[in-house]
């Protein structure tokens, strides 16, 4: 391979007109062959070597590209598939067995990795597993890449980070790091397969938990795989990528191994500054990771290139990769694609295309000069440096109004009445049964829901023949949950696009993209919003639904709220103020919204903080400032609340273990979790705890489409009260249903009533 002076960690793969989603989602309903799929794969996968290659981007990644996940693919490249998937024999269909479940297969647990929105398949590892190296997809798109031009580098997640982010099941409360004895040399005869690519292979290898505080036991493992993998074969130029966080530690340890070279975050990750030194006295290639790949606002080029001048200044140039700070899955694709957004606002974003320019750009500049740039080039920087000013200077990002309310904030930050004297008076009100079933809000926002909206939204039709479409929606929505005997209920968000969109559509101080989709898991694709300024909350954005939706039922409707901190960990944040006062802004306006449903007596009120954990810091230093915020965004949020008004909270997929006292501290009344996929392990660490508050721990993984029996969601029930008295327990699916078919809905939650009933019967 020629010289290399940049790099991108990783692309996006579902397409800029979200191409692999439609393909596969076609497939999974049967309307389609796998031959489809296939071959939008190819075509996508050769459109993004192209764009890079034609962005001037030296080493291009394969087997970045997945059907559903890298982690997944993993399992198979290494032949660790699950004892229990291998009943299946059609390759094809085991794979997505293991990524959705089937009829008679429950998918593999799913999990947030590290601090993002993107989900990966947790790996189930057991002692004694045997291994089975498979790297023809590896082989296939290397070959493929060379074919139109491209120099590849094979993307390979490292050994201790799929194990650290595995889990065991021969031994729940083993750790999976116990198996690295039989995992490393699965890698070593991976990475021996990997030399018959070419007579010199470039190998990235992935090891995010290196910057994470689990490096320290990590540390002599480290040292060992990349002595051993390096001896696997003399033609592989391997280098170690880190990214997050800073990597200290890790770079200690990987400068006395004769890896490459090693990638390091110099955007979040400031700290990797101070160990220049360790990689330079080594002569290992320094991987500098500068341009942003997790947001969206454009690179000031001039901060950079001082950036790179700093770290040159320690490392040669000559031993420099500039590349982006991780894979650009975690952004869209491109701003073409944007027609509405304001000239300002579009001139202060760079989306994946657009950081491949500016990746190319810096690079000619520092390696080159400014003076080796064509007319497009130049012109291209000039007015980098006049939007960057733009951005700093712009009215409008400050709102007057706003910056005075932030003046009082602090009186707000503080927790309800006690949780004892509360619950005394809603059970009073509301007096619902113990084992209470709900859902967690939203239903299947089928395609003719979905129609409706985009006839609305592109003028087709009327707002009041809109209104009245979502009304007869929630109508025949609250009619089913009534006929299933649901004992509360929801109104069914028809009129919400995504949980975060919805509301950052009413916000000021947010903007919409029209295309920037961005991968959450498999086919799952969500919109950010853009909070570039103030934000603020113009008019009531819920409370109409609502109120409608509890004129048609006697029973109990929950609003239905996305609180605070999950609105800026799923967004494109503005990165000139401190994301706490952003978080602080978007409390205020969520608060206003409680106090108008509780005043128009929607007495039940659901403030989700699904991505409360994911925004959590890697370094368990930086996580008291984080949770401080946190919870004081919440308490801003709900603290407004009467005594009677029962706040309901909901949370995704994550280890509460550490994190347990701040979720008491949340102080809501009733939180349900996604534990379907994990079994009871979730909730034991509240038995545990001591925690009082109420919980619904979902009982069946709506992300899967089988369909729950009546027997096994008592058996599910049952065993939760094995873990907590029936008073504390709400029975519901594990998330939201909009992503299902009534076809699955109806049936399941009928089953879960019926499964309710059985239950009290015996209680």
């Amino acid at each position: 391979m020629s010289e290399i002076r940049n790099w991108v960690t990783g692309f996006a793969r579902i397409g800029e007109k979200r191409e692999l989603k439609k393909a596969l989602e076609s497939y999974w309903r049967g309307e389609s062959t796998f031959d489809e799929v296939e071959s939008v794969s190819r075509e996508l996968k050769e459109r993004h070597w192209s764009y890079q290659n034609r962005a001037g981007i030296d080493a291009i990644s394969v087997n970045d590209f997945s059907l559903y996940d890298q982690t997944l693919d993993m399992v198979e490249i290494l032949g660790l598939v699950p004892d229990r998937f291998k009943d299946i024999e059609d390759r094809v269909e085991r794979y997505f067995a293991m990524a959705r479940g089937d009829a008679t297969h429950t998918a593999m647990e799913m999990t947030k990795w590290f601090n993002t929105n993107y989900h990966y398949i947790v790996p189930e590892l057991k002692s004694g597993m045997e291994y089975k190296i498979d790297i023809s997809k590896i082989e296939d798109e290397y070959r493929a890449a060379k074919k139109l031009g491209v120099e590849p580098k094979v993307n390979i997640i490292g050994p201790l980070t799929f194990l650290a982010n595995a889990r065991r099941v021969d031994g729940p409360n083993e750790d999976a790091l116990t198996l690295y004895t039989q995992i490393l040399p699965a890698y070593i005869a991976l990475f021996e397969k990997l030399s018959s690519l070419g007579s010199r292979v470039v190998v990235q290898v992935d090891e995010p938990i290196l910057v994470t505080d689990r490096v320290v036991e990590l540390s002599l493992l480290l040292k060992e795989s990349y002595n051993r993998l390096c001896e696997a074969a003399e033609n592989l130029d391997i280098y170690v990528v880190t990214y997050f966080n800073h990597a200290k530690e890790a770079v200690a340890q990987l400068v006395q191994t004769p890896v490459k070279g090693i990638g390091i975050d110099f955007v979040y990750g400031s700290e990797n500054i101070e160990i220049l030194d360790m990689i330079s006295a080594s002569n290992k290639v320094l991987v500098a990771g500068v341009v942003d790949g997790r947001n969206i606002w454009i690179s000031d080029i001039e901060s950079k290139l001082k950036l790179l001048e700093t770290i040159s200044s320690k490392v040669s140039k000559e031993r420099l990769i500039i590349s982006t700070s991780c894979s650009l899955l975690h952004v869209p694709y491109s701003i073409s694609y944007e027609k509405r957004l304001s000239d300002d606002i579009k001139s202060w974003l760079a989306f994946g295309l657009e950081k491949l320019d500016e990746l190319s750009l810096i690079t000619k500049i520092f390696f080159d000069g400014a003076d080796s740039l064509n007319s497009k080039e130049a012109l291209s920087y000039a007015r980098n440096r006049e939007a960057s000013q733009s951005r700093r200077e712009s009215k409008l990002i400050h709102d007057a109004a706003v910056q005075s309310r932030m003046e009082s904030i602090e009186g707000l930050k503080k927790s309800r009445r006690s949780f004892e004297e509360r619950i005394k008076i809603q059970h009073e009100k509301f007096a619902y049964a113990p084992l209470c079933t709900t859902t967690i809000g939203s239903f299947p926002q089928t395609q003719e829901v979905r129609a409706v909206r985009r006839d609305f939204k592109n003028g087709k039709i009327s707002k009041s023949e809109y209104v009245d479409r979502m009304k007869g929606f929630i109508k025949e929505c609250v009619k089913i949950q009534e006929s299933i005997g649901l004992e509360v209920l929801v109104h069914g968000e028809f009129e919400r696009n995504d949980m975060v969109e919805y509301f950052g559509e009413q916000l000021k101080g947010v903007a919409f993209s029209e295309n920037g989709w961005v991968q959450s898991y498999g086919s799952r694709c969500v919109k950010p919003p853009i909070i570039y300024g103030d934000v603020s909350r113009p008019e009531p954005m819920t409370l109409f639904w609502s109120t409608y939706a509890q004129s048609l039922t006697k029973k109990p409707m929950k609003g239905m709220l996305t609180g605070p901190v999950t609105i800026l960990n799923w967004s494109f944040v503005r990165d000139d103020q401190p994301r706490s006062k952003t978080c602080f802004q978007i409390a205020l306006a969520i608060r206003d919204e409680v106090d108008d449903l509780q005043r128009a007596g929607i007495k039940m009120i659901q403030v989700d903080e699904a991505a409360f954990k994911e925004g959590y810091p890697l370094r368990a230093a930086d996580r008291p400032a984080y949770e401080k915020f946190a919870l004081e965004s919440f308490w801003i949020t709900t603290g407004v609340a009467e005594d009677d008004t029962q706040i309901h909270t909901h949370m995704c997929y994550s280890d509460f273990n550490d994190i347990i006292d701040t979720i008491e501290a949340m102080d809501a009344d009733v939180i349900s979790i996604e534990t379907a996929r994990s079994g009871n392990t979730l909730l034991k660490v509240f038995k545990e705890h001591g925690y009082k508050k109420e919980i619904g721990p979902g009982v069946y993984d709506i992300h899967s489409p089988r369909i729950p029996s009546v027997e096994e969601l008592q058996k599910q029930i049952l065993a939760l009260l094995e873990v907590l008295p029936a008073r504390q327990l709400w029975i519901n699916p594990d998330c939201g249903l909009k992503t299902r078919r009534w076809e699955e809905v109806i049936p399941s939650l009928e089953n879960m009533v019926k499964a309710v009933k059985k239950v009290r019967a015996s209680l």
